[in-house]
C-alpha cells in the first residue's frame, strides 16, 4: 500500500486509480521522462546531504538556466526539497515520491 498525505493507495492490479492518485502518478512520470530531469534526479538522490544547484551545472553541462528549469520541475512535482544555504540553493531528493509511484505499480 502507498500513502500520499495520509490517503493509502493499493496497487493498480488490487484497484483502479482515483483521478488525484492518477494525476500526481502523472505528473511524476512526466517529470522524470525527460532525461536531463532524470539524470538530475539520480545526481541529487545519489547525495546524502543534497546538491548545491551551482554544482550541478557543470556536471550536467547545461546551461544554469536549463538546470534551474529543471530543478523547479523536479520540485514542482515533489520529487525534491530545496533550502537556501547562504546564497544558495541546495536540493533534495524525496524518495517517498518514488517508492509511492512503486507501490502503485507493484504487481
Amino acid at each position: 500500500m502507498s500513502t500520499h498525505q495520509g490517503v493509502c493507495c493499493p496497487p493498480v492490479t488490487e484497484a483502479a486509480l482515483d483521478l488525484e492518485s492518477s494525476q500526481r502518478l502523472a505528473t511524476v512520470f512526466a517529470t522524470l521522462a525527460d532525461p536531463v530531469r532524470l539524470q538530475l534526479f539520480s545526481l541529487i538522490a545519489s547525495q546524502t546531504e543534497g546538491s548545491c544547484a551551482c554544482d550541478l551545472v557543470d556536471t550536467l553541462k547545461r546551461s544554469q538556466p536549463t538546470v534551474s528549469h529543471h530543478l523547479k520541475t523536479l520540485y514542482q512535482a515533489g520529487l525534491v526539497e530545496r533550502q537556501r544555504r547562504g546564497r544558495w540553493i541546495w536540493y533534495t531528493a524525496r524518495p517517498e515520491a518514488l517508492n509511492e509511484a512503486a507501490t502503485l505499480l507493484t504487481c
